[in-house]
């Protein structure tokens, strides 16, 4: 079936889930969108017209219409080994450049003292090591160092490993909640519970680890679920809408105008080690960007003005 060798093509390439999960959602919507034909049977003229479609009647965001065509031609390209019907001459969107969202230190102190839980303390870790929210929810316990002050970030964006810092102020409060955690994970085991998804090489090669300490998500869901692929019950991460939701309430509450999300966070972190005068290659390396154009941008959004720049009016 395409769609199960699509799924293939994806795992051979550890791609990550939620890749997966919009490819192929992308490809069965161009399927549907040309009458159910197979794709063998389609070709540029079908996929700029769904582009087109996408543009001008979804009203997609550029960003979104540039997901559809890489999924698209992913398939053409590497499932169905048709790369030359000109399907690179798909014009992609120009996504418009867009400064962040940056909030100041007063209304990070704001929303976090308005946040309870275990949204507070993956708020605070967005806000103070730099993470993103699902790189957040993914840390497993072994992947926190409390004697460095470092987190291991593994497997982030574009399939990297980083290392970056764990605030002094997040300490106590993160070694109190992994106590609870821990509580909660030997009650699992004496269920016969306990386990926890893992990478299928680390299944393969170590069959217990799924139910080690090391291998727990630090911040677990409060409910159990039934793998679907081998009916194994296991606990999750803490589903990221539940900290999307906690964040916007948050803002709400302390009357913040900006349109902040927990991402946010992420980019005032980011402008406020620039503030303090840190290098922009060392914030770079926290953030686990590829290329540094991606960090100047926070340059553009300095409490200081138009770009760094006093004001003669303040002169006078």
């Amino acid at each position: 079936m395409l769609l199960d060798d699509l799924k293939a093509a994806i795992r051979v390439r550890h791609y990550s889930r939620r890749t997966e999960e919009a490819y192929l959602s992308w490809v069965r919507r161009y399927i549907l969108f040309n009458g159910k034909r197979h794709p063998r049977e389609i070709g540029a003229g079908e996929l700029q017209s769904f582009l087109t479609h996408l543009a001008v009647q979804k009203h997609v965001s550029a960003s979104t219409q540039n997901q559809a065509l890489s999924a698209i031609l992913f398939l053409y390209r590497e499932v169905l080994k048709m790369d030359d019907m000109g399907l690179g001459m798909a014009v992609r969107a120009r996504r418009p450049e867009r400064l962040p969202v940056v909030l100041t230190r007063q209304e990070v102190r704001a929303i976090l003292d308005l946040m309870t839980g275990m949204p507070r303390l993956v708020a605070g870790l967005l806000y103070g090591s730099g993470l993103r929210l699902m790189e957040c929810l993914t840390l497993r316990v072994k992947d926190v160092d409390f004697t460095r002050n470092e987190i291991l970030v593994r497997d982030g964006k574009g399939q990297k490993d980083r290392v970056t810092m764990l605030p002094e102020s997040a300490k106590d409060p993160l070694l109190r909640h992994l106590q609870r955690v821990q509580k909660l994970h030997e009650q699992d085991l004496k269920r016969g519970a306990g386990r926890v998804s893992l990478p299928d090489a680390i299944c393969r090669k170590y069959t217990n680890a799924d139910r080690e300490w090391g291998w727990q998500y630090v911040f677990p869901a409060s409910t159990l679920y039934f793998d679907r692929s081998d009916g194994i019950e296991r606990r999750h991460h803490l589903h990221e809408s539940v900290v999307q939701k906690a964040v916007k309430e948050a803002v709400r509450d302390a009357k913040i105008a900006k349109p902040a999300s927990p991402h946010t966070l992420r980019h005032s972190f980011a402008t406020h080690l620039l503030e303090a005068g840190y290098d922009i290659r060392t914030i770079q390396e926290l953030l686990g960007h590829r290329d540094v154009r991606t960090t100047q941008i926070y340059t553009h959004v300095l409490n200081r003005g138009g770009r760094g720049v006093r004001s003669p009016a303040d002169d006078m």
